[in-house]
Parts: C-alpha cells; structure tokens; sequence
C-alpha cells in the first residue's frame, strides 16, 4: 500500500478544518496549473478555500485534486511544525488523526524519507512566506501531534 491509497482510505481527515498555506510562489505555481484564483482565501494569510463541511476546496471523493503540486505542508503530511526562533520544530500527528503514520511508524525507511521530504518542504516554506503570513500561521495550535525532532536553521 502506497502513500495514496493510505491517504484516500482515511477520507481525508488532515483535509478538514487544515487551511494550509500558500505562499506567492506557491499560489503562481497553483495559478501556472490552471488552479482559479477563486479557489484561494486571501486572509490573514493564503489558503485554499473550504466548503460547507469543512474539507478542502481540493479533495475530491477523497483524494487531493491538486496532489502533484499541492501545498507544501500537505506535501510534509503527516508532520507539521513550528518555529522558535531559528529553532524548526518537527511534530508528528498521532495515529487516530492520521493513518499514515501507522505505516510510517512500521517501515523505517519510509518514515525516514517522508521526514526528509517534510522538512525540505517546510523550510521551503518558511522561505517563501512574507513575515505577516508566517506569524499567523505559527498562532495555530497543533493539538494532536507529538514532537519528533527540533533542528537548528541558518539562512546562509
């Protein structure tokens, strides 16, 4: 079983009430792909839209349909994190929120490249947002997450 079909499977829990962000490169890469600008909340900081239920403007019948250039804290799923300072840190969700990290927890190696590809996208993140975007986004509380790793950033 693959990343896709473990995520399809859960109905796209982490999909519900996320509101990822976008940055600017982020959204021109959205825009380049045919994504409409009215799919966009433009808030306190940028973010796909929801719909009535809550879900993400992109899933559909459980699946992302903007999988290939989603999101990069979609991309980093199911870690997520938080910044302290020049302090990155890396939580994971718990098990019942998430059932990828079942299969992550089992097989090693591919917890170990979903890490790496988490935190390269986060950091990747972190870059590209304005600093009134980041500040908001760090309010938010990751409630059902456990904290893997803390790794010291220079931006050199």
């Amino acid at each position: 079983m693959d990343f896709v079909e473990i995520c399809s499977e859960c109905g796209g829990k982490c999909c519900r009430d996320a509101n990822p962000p976008i940055s600017r490169r982020r959204l021109e890469i959205l825009l380049k792909n045919g994504v409409k600008v009215d799919k966009i909340a433009f808030e306190k900081y940028m973010h796909p839209k929801t719909k009535e239920d809550g879900f993400c403007i992109f899933l559909d019948n459980g699946k992302c349909s903007i999988h290939e250039i989603k999101p990069e804290t979609c991309v980093a799923g199911p870690f997520t994190f938080d910044l302290k300072g020049d302090v990155l840190e890396i939580f994971l969700k718990k098990e019942d929120i998430c059932p990828l990290v079942t299969y992550l927890k089992r097989d090693k190696r591919a917890y170990k490249e979903q890490f790496k590809r988490a935190v390269a996208s986060i950091v990747q993140l972190i870059l590209d947002l304005d600093k009134e975007s980041l500040e908001e986004i760090l309010k938010i509380e990751e409630v059902e997450t456990v904290k893997v790793a803390e790794i010291k950033l220079s931006y050199e």
